[in-house]
């Protein structure tokens, strides 16, 4: 894998500068993830929307802990040997979504490949908590692919949340660089056994790893092919020096264009900025 040590670093241009997280309702939020020993994807991976997410109440909880299993040369999730499935966690997140009084909150996990399941069993019996304990609440699974092992995908068709999400990241030609235990048309075939069962989708694309316009327009191209719904686009930031380095940081205008361009594929929405992460907005997106 390549690091910042053997390339240069890039400065980081003004656009991509973020208010620090500050404000009441984001103590709240903080306060409650702690008491609760929840897992946030916003903490582990470094999300830079923290703060405004976060100030607005909602956060995206991350189940069956917060060591996953695959290295992403993207992700700042630690990797590891995960410790056992916790049962108990389903309603812990049920409850804290409650407590927090969100209309709107995103579920997403660690790879589990080490579980036969994958996982999904907790993934099931965390959106049945929610509904039972807080059934006014809207809200997104942001799902691994399973490892293509379709039963366990079916768990998350069954319990049918109100969108499902799972994230291509990055093109064909880069994804054995970027999501070193992941396949391209695995992931899409995720997206299409989605759609084939009346499941809203959503996914997630970053760019700046040195990928091409025209790579970007394919995988585009792709996802509208799969029927996805909801397309974001966002900027590859690095998390720490170990990981894959910043290529070049995308202009906003690129950004505009590419939305532009996949609005005309027949996408519901379609986020694209440099801070777009695939929660992002997320409680705009049900429909």
């Amino acid at each position: 894998m390549s690091t910042s040590e053997s390339i240069p670093k890039i400065k980081k241009p003004d656009w991509l500068r973020v208010k620090l997280p500050i404000g009441e309702e984001y103590l709240k939020v903080r306060g409650i993830v702690s008491k609760h020993k929840l897992h946030t994807i916003c903490e582990s991976g470094n999300c830079p929307n923290m703060g405004e997410c976060w100030g607005a109440g909602t956060a995206t909880f991350m189940i069956l802990g917060n060591i996953c299993t695959r290295s992403c040369g993207f992700c700042a999730v630690a990797t590891g040997k995960p410790k056992p499935a916790d049962w108990d966690e389903p309603k812990r997140v049920a409850e804290s979504v409650k407590l927090m009084g969100v209309k709107h909150c995103v579920i997403t996990s660690v790879d589990r490949d080490d579980l036969k399941d994958g996982g999904s069993i907790i993934w099931a019996e965390t959106i049945k908590a929610i509904r039972e304990i807080s059934p006014e609440t809207k809200f997104e699974c942001l799902i691994p692919d399973f490892a293509g092992k379709w039963e366990n995908l079916q768990r998350i068709i069954d319990v049918k949340p109100d969108i499902v999400s799972h994230n291509i990241e990055t093109v064909r030609r880069l994804t054995a660089q970027v999501r070193i235990q992941a396949k391209y048309d695995r992931s899409m075939e995720v997206l299409k056994r989605l759609d084939e069962a009346g499941v809203k989708t959503k996914c997630g694309l970053m760019v700046g790893l040195g990928e091409t316009e025209d790579e970007i327009i394919e995988t585009i191209d792709d996802l509208s092919n799969a029927k996805v719904d909801v397309l974001t686009i966002g900027q590859y930031l690095q998390p720490t020096p170990k990981h894959l380095p910043v290529a070049r940081f995308v202009h906003p205008d690129e950004f505009k264009k590419h939305r532009e361009y996949a609005l005309t594929k027949g996408f519901r929405f379609v986020e694209s900025g440099p801070l777009v992460r695939s929660s992002y907005h997320a409680e705009k997106h049900i429909f």
